[in-house]
């Protein structure tokens, strides 16, 4: 039906059965308590009220479930969106106030209507611009910078900065604010949240809990981390020793206000939002289709950017800042069995009785624990594998992603993203604009044509054959018409050039006027040129355009067929 199309909610709830509502409600309930912690650790983070973390993680999964394509992921608050969303509103308001607020939900409406726009125009490939490695090296000096960012909290002294160079200098600066117990309580936590990493699964094993069960429980020890740290401060009065703790969280659920935000804001934040949409969606899409695969379901790229579309909308709408698909909450959806989205519902749901019963619980939470929450779950974005890998594989990837992490580190996440999507979109004109040309020959005894450098192949010194391993395009025209250009003057016997067209897919206009141009000036030293293997979009557009009429040689079916008539005649 067309409306399971735009509301893929409706496939799955047609079929929806009791088993399966068991299953979600397991999910829902661990992903809670994991969410609890996270939701209040990446509004810090972000430099809004604790409540509005909670606030983001509500009505967001509610539309994505409605909107949303894959099954398992588990929209809400994440680090670098968190981090990128602080870094954005610094410039144009000060944390704590009114106006800072109103920004992170402009940013939340703006990533929103950016992000079904996207959808409507079905530009889901947009991911496909953007460089895996690229994006890597971003995402690892990102994760940097937050744990940095925290280190503050930690040690329980002030500091500031957007950059590594900056926050070192200003926690140099403020070292003398240094509380000990504060740094006891954080140090103490990501020691606990690191060993639960390594050890809890194996613990629960032998309480004899299902390996499945104990799996999904392992991951929810920030909850743990939690309740321990707050009862410590609580049943000690650590506050009055210098740790700072979250403090009154308001009980209550969000008002929903749709408010549109002035003109000046919107041109203020518009490309914050367009690099946050951007990152969030590629970072979403990655783990929708990785979850995905492992299920055999197809994730839709168009329809996933109206999915977290609706989910910003609806943060911004709830008072929330932007979300997208979380790594770590995604796999713990997945592996503790949910199996649609009615799970984020009900995690839903269990944020709401959290915001409305709960948050008094909270007051005594030591900051430096949201922080070891966070230091703890970024250490999972930080890999710089990828710098051996594309060290080992291709040159220009290494250096596209060195420049990106330390662009990053030393300028910002702001300036890092920028230059991400500059360089993953430089390096590929870079490798479109110099295609790989191989000289191709004859193998004996067959009609197949391989380069000449890597097989023992017949060919003829009159003839040059060349096959261009890419479309033809403004980028690269050049490139080619040098390339063969540079050749027969090298190589005074040739009389023929057979440009063999198996591996160009399509042509466009720079290209066609290069071929008209190299076409004249091989008729003028008596040097025809010939195509061959030319597909059928591409013979059209040489057709419809006139080209064909004017080619000195000829159009062969194959490169064979071309190889024969030339050399034989």
């Amino acid at each position: 039906m067309i409306i399971e199309r735009f509301i893929p909610a409706l496939s799955w709830l047609k079929t929806y059965h009791r088993g399966q509502f068991s299953q979600d409600a397991t999910a829902a309930f661990i992903v809670t308590m994991l969410l609890i912690p996270q939701s209040l650790a990446y509004a810090m983070l972000a430099g809004v009220p604790p409540e509005v973390g909670l606030y983001s993680s509500i009505l967001p999964l509610v539309l994505y479930a409605l909107f949303g394509t894959s099954t398992s992921l588990s929209v809400g608050p994440v680090a670098v969106a968190s981090l990128m969303t602080a870094t954005s509103l610094a410039v144009i308001a000060e944390q704590g106030t009114a106006s800072y607020l109103t920004g992170a939900i402009t940013l939340a409406l703006l990533s929103g209507a950016m992000l079904i726009i996207m959808g409507v125009m079905k530009l889901g490939m947009v991911t496909n611009l953007l460089s895996h490695s690229v994006i890597s090296g971003f995402i690892s000096a990102s994760g940097i910078i937050i744990a940095l960012s925290q280190l503050k909290h930690i040690l329980g002294i002030q500091a500031h900065g957007d950059n590594v160079v900056t926050q070192l200098l200003s926690m140099l600066e403020n070292i003398g604010q240094f509380k000990p117990m504060t740094f006891v309580i954080g140090v103490s936590v990501i020691a606990f949240l690191l060993l639960a990493r390594r050890h809890a699964k194996r613990f629960l094993i032998m309480l004899k809990v299902p390996e499945a069960s104990a799996a999904s429980l392992a991951k929810t020890a920030p909850i743990l981390g939690v309740l321990s740290s707050l009862a410590v401060v609580y049943l000690y009065d650590l506050q009055s020793h210098g740790v700072a703790i979250t403090g009154h969280i308001p009980a209550g659920l969000p008002n929903l206000v749709f408010t549109l935000p002035s003109l000046e804001l919107i041109k203020a934040l518009a490309l914050p939002a367009l690099m946050i949409s951007i990152i969030g969606y590629v970072e979403s899409i990655s783990v929708g289709k990785t979850l995905g695969a492992k299920r055999r379901e197809k994730v839709k790229p168009n329809q996933e950017l109206i999915g977290l579309g609706a989910a910003n909308i609806a943060s911004g709408v709830s008072g929330g800042f932007p979300v997208t698909g979380g790594f770590s909450r995604s796999v713990v959806n997945f592996d503790a069995g949910a199996v649609t989205q009615l799970a984020s519902i009900m995690t839903a749901l269990g944020i709401m009785i959290a915001s409305l019963f709960l948050t008094p619980m909270l007051y005594f939470l030591p900051k430096a624990t949201l922080a070891a929450t966070i230091i703890v779950a970024v250490t999972t974005l930080i890999d710089f594998s990828i710098l051996k890998k594309t060290w080992l594989f291709s040159r220009s990837d290494f250096y596209a992603v060195l420049a990106t992490i330390v662009i990053t580190l030393l300028l910002g996440v702001e300036v890092g993203v920028a230059s991400g999507v500059a360089l993953s979109i430089a390096l590929h004109l870079y490798r479109t604009s110099k295609p790989h040309v191989a000289e191709v020959g004859l193998i004996k005894g067959s009609e197949h044509f391989r380069n000449v450098k890597r097989y023992e192949v017949e060919t003829s010194p009159q003839l040059l054959c060349l096959r261009p391993d890419e479309s033809l395009f403004f980028a690269n025209a050049t490139f080619l018409e040098d390339h063969i250009i540079d050749t027969i003057s090298q190589r005074k016997d040739i009389n023929h050039v057979v440009i063999q067209c198996s591996a160009v897919n399509e042509i466009d206009f720079s290209a066609l006027e290069m071929l008209e141009a190299l076409n004249l000036q091989l008729k003028s030293l008596d040097i025809k040129l010939s195509l061959s293997e030319v597909k059928g979009p591409v013979m059209d557009h040489l057709e419809c355009s006139g080209f064909l009429q004017h080619l000195n040689g000829k159009v062969y079916l194959s490169q064979f067929q071309a190889y024969q008539d030339i050399t034989q005649a």
